[in-house]
């Protein structure tokens, strides 16, 4: 299992002095987009078996069912960040990811297919919304990144969902792997990943564009690269606490 300082030291964000003066916006973007690349957990030993086709049924259901702590906290990290943005039209557009998790109505919404990928895998719903299988490290990861989101001014919270750079190519690998090794699963039950491509791609791009705006200081370029390593630890540290506690054998 590979440890996130292990991580932070393959990968550590520059190491420029703040009094540098910023990166222009191009150079910047390039040197966000380059993070979220490289810290992503689409390479945490996890992910990679779980593409190849090398999980058992009961570890992809315990993924499942941590995975939707995370899901269902989506929509309550991003109701905290609209109310920190200043303009109408941001919180305006901020507000369809919330809508995209909780669903304009009953029965919809990213929550709602989640929980039936979790049918479809063989997983209760009522387990899944009771979180009575919540890993202790997963719910410690999750409380640790709505808290981040809670406590950081706007710009660092919005660039910690940088992480949706990287969420459009993570699904499409879902559609295509899933159908080959995991052909037990029903077709239904892969919406939400088809769902999250559109999504990703607009909720990245757009808050790629607020963050390097915003960032007007070298300071400033450097919290939010921190705040987006921040993001891709706490996916990476949830990744960990499952591949824990979906090993056989494991007391959790």
């Amino acid at each position: 299992m590979t440890t996130a300082p292990a991580r932070l030291a393959r990968a550590a964000t520059p190491a420029a002095r703040p009094d540098n003066g910023p990166l222009p916006p191009a150079a910047f973007e390039h040197e966000l987009r380059e993070l979220a690349r490289s810290r992503y957990h689409d390479t945490h030993p996890f992910n990679v078996r779980m593409h190849q086709g090398g999980l058992s049924p009961a570890e992809l259901r315990t993924w499942v069912v941590n995975r939707f702590h995370y899901q269902r906290s989506i929509p309550v990290k991003d109701a905290l960040i609209l109310a920190k943005l200043p303009e109408p039209a941001m919180r305006r557009s901020w507000l369809r990811r919330i809508q995209d998790h909780d669903g304009l109505v009953e029965g919809e919404g990213g929550i709602e297919r989640w929980l039936r990928l979790g049918e479809a895998v063989g997983v209760d719903r009522a387990e899944m919304e009771s979180g009575d299988s919540v890993l202790p490290g997963v719910r410690f990861a999750v409380d640790g990144y709505v808290n981040f989101c809670r406590l950081s001014p706007a710009p660092e919270a919005v660039a910690s969902s940088l992480t949706e750079l990287c969420a459009p190519n993570i699904m499409l690998t879902r559609l295509e792997t899933f159908p080959v090794h995991y052909p037990w699963i029903e077709e239904p039950g892969l919406a939400y990943f088809r769902s999250r491509v559109p999504q990703g791609h607009r909720d990245g791009v757009e808050a790629l564009t607020w963050v390097t705006e915003w960032a007007r200081t070298r300071s400033e370029q450097l919290a939010a690269l921190s705040a987006l390593s921040f993001k891709c630890d706490i996916l990476w540290s949830l990744l960990d606490a499952v591949e824990h506690g979906s090993r056989p054998g494991s007391t959790g």
